[in-house]
């Protein structure tokens, strides 16, 4: 399938911004494979035991951008870094609730297989990056962005330098900076036992 002009996306986006329900039509087809191909990515990340399904990321993504309060998109990547940042928080959501779900309202545990197992701790390292991303984007908001457009959004260092206004020389020299804090983050986390 080939790739629709940037430049039709971004003059149906701008449309749709305007009220034109017609244009958010004419959009989705067009953008559907590279949100398909956002939430396959998104997915790998998960465990093989995880029980949210690719196609239901994809509409509860759709669902959140159809809502979204700020529709003045600035263009395709900018579509793109806002849905994929959508999936995260869907996902995050996700692993809290089945977090919430193990840990309380008296359920019994019993033992779980190993796919359960893992699918237990890739949970909490999703919720344990969530909460180094927001303890990040306390100290440098545009870092914590970039991350979400590199590694969610699967953006280019170009592309995340066109959907933030800089130069693509600063978005590297933040990713590099932003990787290590977050390593050192997670790391804390761990030695201190919050994941």
């Amino acid at each position: 399938m080939t790739t629709p002009p940037a430049n039709e996306v971004t003059q149906l986006l701008h449309d749709w911004s305007q009220g034109n329900h017609e244009a958010l039509e004419r959009l989705m087809p067009l953008v559907h494979a590279e949100l398909r191909r956002m939430a396959h990515r998104h997915m790998a990340r998960q465990s093989p035991g995880h029980t949210l399904q690719t196609t239901a990321l994809i509409n509860e993504a759709y669902l959140r951008l159809v809502n979204h309060q700020e529709k003045e998109w600035q263009n395709r990547s900018h579509f793109f870094a806002v849905a994929s940042q959508a999936m995260r928080h869907i996902l995050v959501d996700y692993a809290r609730s089945r977090q919430a779900a193990r840990n309380g309202g008296g359920a019994q545990v019993f033992p779980l297989d190993e796919a359960v197992s893992i699918a237990e701790e890739r949970a909490a390292e999703l919720v344990a990056l969530d909460d180094a991303l927001r303890e990040l984007a306390d100290v440098d908001v545009r870092k914590c962005r970039i991350v979400e457009l590199r590694y969610f959004g699967g953006l280019s260092v170009e592309e995340a330098a066109e959907v933030l206004s800089i130069s693509p020389t600063t978005v590297m020299r933040d990713w590099n900076m932003a990787k290590a804090w977050l390593r050192r983050a997670l790391d804390r986390r761990e030695a201190s036992g919050q994941e």
